[in-house]
């Protein structure tokens, strides 16, 4: 059951959030990296760069020991300063970039991957150098109460067009996993299911 439990895993997407964690956040992340996630995306917005610079560190390590990739989150200069060569970004973020910015960013990052909620952010991260899509909102979520979920058509209607790997998130649990992965998509992403277990 364990062993399956964990294969399932290989296909998910572990997003940080401290603030749902009961107790201590680097302790859970060992929980969660054990379970061998395809990778971890070091989320904590609310943390000014040097605090998040000194837990990227930490869990950047702790994944490194477990072979488990990790992306951190829009912060660019603190990946830099730690040679991280994963990056996760908005749309938004991409597209205040000027042509030089995003040259360097294909040509610095191995992975780039990119928060997507239709067609056209889609196509604007391939044609930035997206190596994955984070596709969202699929289900309702609580973290995101009220915002009707896209759905398992709009997950099929984007794989279907996407060259790169597409995980779907919002409201994704193990069940509904295997969901948006019949639907096409390469995984899902989790954040309470990781930060709670």
């Amino acid at each position: 059951m364990i062993i399956f439990m964990c294969k399932q895993y290989e296909y998910t997407i572990a997003i940080t959030n401290r603030a749902l964690v009961q107790g201590d956040f680097l302790e859970q992340m060992q929980k969660v990296i054990h379970l061998r996630p395809h990778a971890v995306i070091l989320r904590e917005k609310d943390l000014s760069n040097e605090e998040y610079e000194m837990l990227a560190e930490k869990i950047l390590e702790m994944c490194s020991e477990s072979g488990v990739c990790c992306f951190l989150h829009s912060r660019i200069s603190v990946a830099h300063n730690l040679g991280c060569r994963n990056i996760h970004i908005s749309i938004p973020v991409l597209e205040t970039m000027g042509h030089e910015e995003r040259i360097r960013l294909k040509r610095e990052f191995q992975e780039i991957s990119v928060s997507c909620h239709s067609m056209e952010d889609m196509n604007i991260a391939v044609k930035n150098g997206a190596t994955q899509i984070i596709l969202g909102t699929i289900f309702e979520t609580e973290c995101k109460k009220g915002l009707k979920g896209k759905g398992l058509e709009f997950v099929r209607e984007i794989c279907k067009a996407c060259p790169v790997p597409v995980y779907a998130i919002g409201g994704i649990n193990l069940e509904r996993l295997q969901q948006v992965m019949d639907a096409g998509a390469a995984g899902g992403c989790m954040m309470s299911g990781f930060m709670r277990i």
